[in-house]
């Protein structure tokens, strides 16, 4: 695998693990959460100034939408009007990392959400846990770990993964 295709995917997890995260501990609805019921068509004139001034590229369409789609946008913006100016810099530059993903990459990333969103709560929380830590490693430290797994066998591999979970059971119990 070349390099640049290693460090695709890791930008890819990374922002898959960091858009999860801000979910799951902001408690906040996500944009693109399937409505429980079939929902009903929204008519435009129904919408807020402020809805309308925000969709208002999906204007001349809005009535065409899918309600489904229709009740995403209006989510999407409603959690954007909610959000501080430093949360919209943040939600901005994850959508800029996202439109340079090519659609496999996308897909790739989508995948890996789904199979996170699959896991248990203790699980879940492990996987942040370790993403919180590898972000508070120096560049060179994640360099240093990055080629350390690159270059280990899968059995080396599984005795990391091994020794990493014995520490954290200790410390748990600590």
């Amino acid at each position: 695998m070349n390099s640049a295709n290693v460090l695709s995917r890791r930008a890819a997890l990374a922002l898959i693990l960091a858009v999860g995260a801000h979910c799951v501990v902001s408690g906040r609805a996500r944009a693109d959460e399937p409505a429980v019921a079939a929902p009903a068509p929204t008519h435009w004139e129904s919408l807020s100034a402020d809805e309308q001034k925000t969709l208002g590229r999906f204007r001349e369409r809005w009535d065409s939408l899918e309600p489904a789609q229709q009740q995403r946008l209006l989510r999407g913006t409603r959690r954007w009007a909610g959000m501080s100016p430093g949360e919209r810099q943040k939600a901005q530059e994850r959508f800029a990392r996202w439109k340079d993903l090519s659609p496999e990459q996308r897909e790739l990333a989508r995948q890996r959400w789904h199979r996170y969103q699959q896991l248990p709560p203790d699980q879940k929380a492990r996987v942040r846990d370790n993403y919180h830590r590898f972000r508070n490693l120096t560049p060179d430290q994640r360099r240093r770990l990055r080629e350390r797994w690159q270059n280990a066998s899968p059995e080396e591999r599984q005795r990391m993964l091994e020794r990493r979970r014995a520490r954290q059971e200790r410390r748990q119990q600590n």
